[in-house]
């Protein structure tokens, strides 16, 4: 499937701005719908990554 999608994406013989326009709406879609489950996910992982390392720098203390 994956080949078949690339092979779509490469082939440009009927491809116009309208679908190109189409796929960009699509990302924006996706995007903007999971943004908020997204950022979450990044702070919990930020906040844990940098609470991994204060206590690192309070055990060199």
């Amino acid at each position: 499937m994956k080949k078949t999608l690339l092979a779509y994406l490469k082939d440009e013989s009927g491809q116009t701005s309208t679908e190109y326009i189409l796929l960009v709406a699509v990302v924006a879609l996706i995007v903007f719908k999971f943004k908020d489950v997204a950022t979450t996910r990044l702070n919990g992982i930020t906040e844990q990554v940098f609470g991994k390392a204060e206590g690192f720098v309070n055990e060199m203390d």
